[in-house]
């Protein structure tokens, strides 16, 4: 099965410049640059961890200290700050 290539128009002087520049130092097409730079910006972007993610071992920690027992309302965060 053949596929047809379809054409991207980059516009922007510096992104050219850059996937030239990438192109001349893997000693490759500025095509290729490009897709290396997109396959490899995707493949960041779905290992990232979200923010649940990154939360939950801090959330475990705390959840591990004893409670004091003491609460935390308006007044505990006032005199915290030193208002009144």
């Amino acid at each position: 099965m053949k596929t047809q290539a379809s054409m991207l128009q980059i516009r922007n002087r510096r992104v050219v410049e850059l996937a030239a520049k990438r192109a001349a130092a893997r000693r490759t097409t500025k095509t290729s640059a490009v897709l290396s730079a997109l396959e490899n910006e995707l493949a960041r972007i779905e290992g990232e961890k979200s923010l649940a993610e990154r939360l939950k071992p801090l959330q475990e920690r705390i959840a591990k200290w004893p409670s004091t027992g003491l609460k935390a309302d308006k007044a505990f965060f006032d005199d915290l700050s030193g208002e009144e």
